[in-house]
């Protein structure tokens, strides 16, 4: 079964990155995006029986390695 993590800064964290993209995009005439957040993205085959399974098994792994709980939250998918 696959999941899919997508890793985030928390919003009260700030993003240096992210601002540097925003800040080039708006220097080459991108007006209309007024932010923009970096993130990581992993994808996980899991041997589960059931998506909640893999569901629970893919937030294991991304709390105890995929993201830093104290700047980092991550959203799970499952397909």
């Amino acid at each position: 079964m696959k999941a899919r993590v997508f890793v985030t800064l928390k919003p009260s964290v700030f993003d240096p990155q992210g601002q540097t993209i925003a800040d080039a995009l708006h220097s080459m005439g991108y007006d209309g995006v007024q932010d923009v957040r970096q993130g990581k993205y992993f994808e996980l085959d899991l041997d589960a029986a059931t998506p909640d399974a893999a569901r629970v098994l893919a937030g294991e792994v991304a709390d105890k390695l995929l993201a830093n709980p104290v700047i980092e939250s991550y959203r799970v998918e499952v397909d």
